[in-house]
């Protein structure tokens, strides 16, 4: 849950995201000095460059007082030196949706962007044919039995660190279709299925109720406005260990001030108000797991930067032949995933680790490639 991906343009102030179709098409940066900066960072790609370099780079440029606008807290990107044809053609929807939300006309003036949350690469943890898995006592993958996920709720490891763009697809269409496969291998027409304990429906409708008739002194908006503010704050594009402690005890705080939560709307036709305090619910729950498991990764991987451990920790230096390598322990690299469970105390999880698939089940015909470092 620590590898979350910042899209570089989410448009400032709105927070909707402009397609990277628009660098494609010669789109670039600029900081408040008209510099582009790209060609600093990555002197090769520069403004084609992956997103979690250019998110990087956007935000260093801020941090270093190069930011734009009366807060300089964002940067600049320019399309106005694009033929106006193409634009139209090719863009059209950019054109508006900057329009609308940042009272820009991209034929005339830049935009202004910042990194924006885009997509998580972690999830529900499941195997190549969808089905969830946990860890059991030996730290070895266990089917739980009945339960599919897929979608970008799920996490099949097929990005790694960091995703590609597109690549989101394949959590749906690839998995979806496999989880179909295998229940249909599986299961058949009107078999008599395992029936959950009456606890688990009594637990969900004592949340929903308690949560309906809530009449604490906090207002949904509120915690929701300091859960955003905390999240920005400390688990960020750049992640450092300080703060990410204090980030997650704040995350504590604001998980227990959830209890004191206050729901004015009592019907149960359109009650916006209800369903977005059961959403502030799970949003608590996935920033304990995601700050949690920032903190723990003592490395930097993928969209996963570290300030204070900038360098990522193979099992070997992949940058140099395997021959004569020592392989280090499972304690002294990070090429594993992170498993968070919770635990009963709110803001509170337990981790575990779960080893690396390297290899194809056809892995004689297969070979498998050697990660290696992502240079620019």
């Amino acid at each position: 849950m620590e590898f979350v991906q910042f899209h570089p343009t989410g448009m400032y102030g709105a927070g909707c995201l402009i397609t990277e179709g628009v660098r494609g098409e010669g789109g670039f940066f600029l900081n408040s000095k008209g510099e582009r900066f790209m060609e600093r960072y990555a002197p090769q790609a520069k403004d084609l460059a992956s997103r979690d370099v250019v998110a990087r780079a956007m935000t260093l440029e801020v941090l270093n007082g190069n930011g734009c606008g009366p807060l300089k807290d964002h940067v600049h990107l320019q399309l106005h030196h694009i033929d106006e044809k193409i634009l139209r053609e090719r863009l059209p929807g950019i054109m508006v949706t900057a329009k609308i939300f940042a009272k820009v006309d991209v034929t005339k003036e830049p935009v202004p962007v910042l990194p924006t949350v885009h997509y998580n690469m972690g999830g529900v943890p499941t195997d190549f044919m969808g089905r969830v898995v946990t860890l059991n006592d030996e730290q070895e993958d266990q089917i739980v039995e009945g339960l599919y996920a897929c979608g970008e709720t799920s996490c099949a490891s097929v990005h790694g660190a960091n995703r590609l763009g597109a690549n989101s697809l394949l959590d749906l269409i690839i998995f979806g279709r496999s989880c179909a496969l295998d229940i249909v291998a599986n299961n058949s027409p009107g078999e008599e299925l395992p029936t959950p304990d009456d606890s688990v429906h009594e637990q969900s409708l004592d949340n929903f109720k308690r949560l309906r008739a809530a009449e604490g002194s906090t207002p949904t908006a509120q915690l929701r406005l300091e859960l955003q503010r905390t999240m920005t704050s400390y688990a960020a594009v750049f992640r450092e260990g300080a703060l990410l402690q204090k980030g997650r005890d704040r995350v504590r705080e604001l998980c227990a001030m959830f209890k004191d939560v206050k729901v004015t709307d009592r019907t149960m036709v359109w009650n916006t108000d209800l369903v977005e305090t059961l959403e502030l619910q799970n949003m608590l729950a996935n920033a304990v797991h995601i700050v949690a498991a920032m903190e723990n990764r003592k490395e930097s991987r993928g969209s996963h930067a570290r300030e204070d451990f900038k360098t990522r920790i193979d099992e070997y230096d992949y940058s140099k032949p395997l021959d004569g390598q020592e392989k280090k322990s499972e304690e002294e690299h990070w090429r594993k995933h992170t498993m968070t469970f919770a635990v009963k105390d709110e803001g509170c999880v337990n981790i575990r680790y779960r080893k690396v698939i390297d290899e194809t089940l056809d892995a004689d015909e297969v070979p498998s490639l050697p990660p290696a470092p992502r240079t620019y």
